[in-house]
This record gives C-alpha cells, sequence and structure tokens, in this order.
C-alpha cells in the first residue's frame, strides 16, 4: 500500500463509520474502542455527538452546537437544560413525507420543523413553543440552517392559538408532547427540562383538541407518548372522534417493555389499524427502513 492510498479502517466490522463516513474516526481509536461489538443507530448517534460536540467552540458557555448528518442540520441547544434525544428523529419517520403543510405543538430547538423541512423541499412548517427560551434557540437554528423561508416558530401556548392560526389550515399536526402528569415521575433541577417532560399550561386532552381542530379533514395527526398512558390516549382520541391508523412501539432492546410508542390519527376518515413491527433503538439490527432517519446513505 502506498503513502498516498487511504488507511484501511482499524475495525472493519464496525458499524459506527457508516454514520460519521470517516474511516478514521475519533471514537473508533480510542483505547477503550467501542468496536469490538456492533452499535445501535442510536448508541452511534450519542457517541458520536459526545466527541464531535469536543471539537466545536460553543456560541456561549451554557450552549452547544451538535450535528445531526443525516439531515445536514446544525442544532444549537442548552448545554444543561432540556435537549432534544431520539424521539423526535424517530417520529418524523414514523410521520412520513407526504405532507406539505405541517404544524408542529411544541417545538423546543426546533428539532421536528427542521428534520421535516429537510426531508422534503416542498414542506413549509410551522412550530409552536410557549418557552422564551427555547423560542429562541428554534429561531437560531432556522436561521443558521437556511430554512427561515420554510419554516416560521411562534412563541405561545397551544391554549392560546385561536385566531392566530388558520383552522383546519394543516395536512399534518405532529407532536412530541410533555409525558407525564405534573405530580408523576422524578423532577430535574435543570431549568426547563421539567416544563418539556411535564404537563404545565397543557395536558394531553388539550394537545389533541388542537390538534384536531388545525389539522384538515382527512389530515393526519402524529404523536410519541409514554405506553402507561396508551389508553388514556386511545380514550381522547375516541372522544374527539379522531381515528388511530398507525401504532408502533419503541423499545430499548426486545427483551425490555416498550419505552415509548408512536401513533398515526385521521381526522374525518376512517381505516383499518395498523399494529407496525416494534423497534428497538439499541438492538445491532434494525429494519432499513426503521433505520432510515438515523443513518446516513451510503
Amino acid at each position: 500500500m502506498s503513502s498516498t492510498d487511504p488507511k484501511k479502517h482499524p475495525c472493519p466490522d464496525c458499524t459506527f463509520c457508516q454514520w460519521c463516513s470517516d474511516d478514521r474516526c475519533a471514537l473508533c481509536l480510542r483505547a477503550d474502542s467501542c468496536c469490538r461489538k456492533k452499535l445501535s443507530i442510536a448508541e452511534q448517534i450519542a457517541l458520536y455527538d459526545e466527541i464531535n460536540r469536543k471539537n466545536h467552540h460553543d456560541c456561549r458557555s451554557d450552549e452547544t452546537e451538535d450535528i445531526l448528518r443525516e439531515y445536514d442540520l446544525k442544532i444549537i441547544q442548552p448545554k444543561n437544560g432540556y435537549r432534544f434525544c431520539i424521539d423526535p428523529v424517530l417520529l418524523c419517520e414514523f410521520a412520513g413525507n407526504a405532507a406539505l403543510k405541517i404544524l408542529d405543538l411544541g417545538s423546543g430547538c426546533g428539532i421536528i420543523p427542521l428534520i421535516m423541512a429537510r426531508k422534503s423541499a416542498e414542506v413549509s412548517v410551522v412550530g409552536v413553543e410557549f418557552q422564551a427560551k427555547m423560542v429562541s434557540f428554534a429561531r437560531r437554528n432556522v436561521a443558521a440552517n437556511n430554512l427561515s423561508n420554510r419554516i416560521e416558530i411562534i412563541e405561545a401556548d397551544i391554549m392560546s392559538l385561536k385566531g392566530r392560526l388558520e383552522p383546519e389550515g394543516f395536512d399534518l399536526v405532529i407532536s412530541n408532547p410533555p409525558y407525564r402528569k405534573p405530580s408523576e415521575g422524578k423532577t430535574s433541577p435543570k431549568a426547563g427540562r421539567d416544563l418539556a417532560r411535564h404537563e404545565s399550561t397543557a395536558s394531553l386532552a388539550d394537545f389533541l383538541a388542537a390538534a384536531k381542530r388545525l389539522v384538515k379533514p382527512g389530515g393526519s395527526v402524529c404523536m410519541i407518548y409514554h405506553p402507561e398512558r396508551l389508553a388514556e390516549m386511545i380514550a381522547e382520541c375516541l372522544n374527539l372522534k379522531l381515528c388511530p391508523v398507525r401504532l408502533q412501539m419503541v423499545h430499548g432492546n426486545y427483551s425490555l417493555p416498550a419505552r415509548i410508542f408512536m401513533i398515526e390519527l385521521l381526522k374525518g376518515r376512517k381505516r383499518a389499524f395498523e399494529v407496525l413491527p416494534p423497534i428497538a433503538v439499541r438492538e445491532p439490527t434494525c429494519g432499513e427502513k426503521q433505520q432510515a432517519g438515523m443513518r446516513r446513505e451510503k
């Protein structure tokens, strides 16, 4: 091999570099190399971003700039506040690419509008977020990724959207709402996390009612939520005459109970209910369609 030939990857069995596309990536060259085992896509993202962050100078001391390479996105987030995880990435893949006008209820740093706009050049997205600090992050992320012409971020509580958004104006309403009721689960000492994780100004029923009011007849509502509240979700949907049509459970691995689920609801239209194959984000093998939102195409 000549000195100009590319160096062979030190660990050909490693699945990590299908993500970073670097055959001498920092992670694979660590002394405690992870390459002895195959990594799930979720682990690849988390470990890559952990190293990748160290190679970026923060815009401010309390922020980080992270990279979501599959969608060519730079995401500025609070270092210690609420940070997006794999849930919105999975939800965007679940929602598909068919909708042209999309509304995201509870946008946080803008991750769902950013991904949905990257998935299709024809899409326009409105994101709604009530925390002023997260609105600022979302707007900065939209501008930094040159998507201001197709994404609008509105600072508002979902309970105050009447009169601000056109009723039945969206093909798809998508949401990753707070999973916990105010008195349930652990609380976090880090600012902003509890507001994102626990219902504060709006309940699950409020999110569903707002979604139904704003989605077009025949349009879809896609949500990701906690399995403990699946029965409550179905009951609220039936009460609002939103028809559940697709359900997918998400596990850490297949030996563990589901940790979240994704559901699609239709407004004013019925269809046979379909339960999709489950996803296990920590398993080394996962269907191509299930992986598509989380890996780089070769």
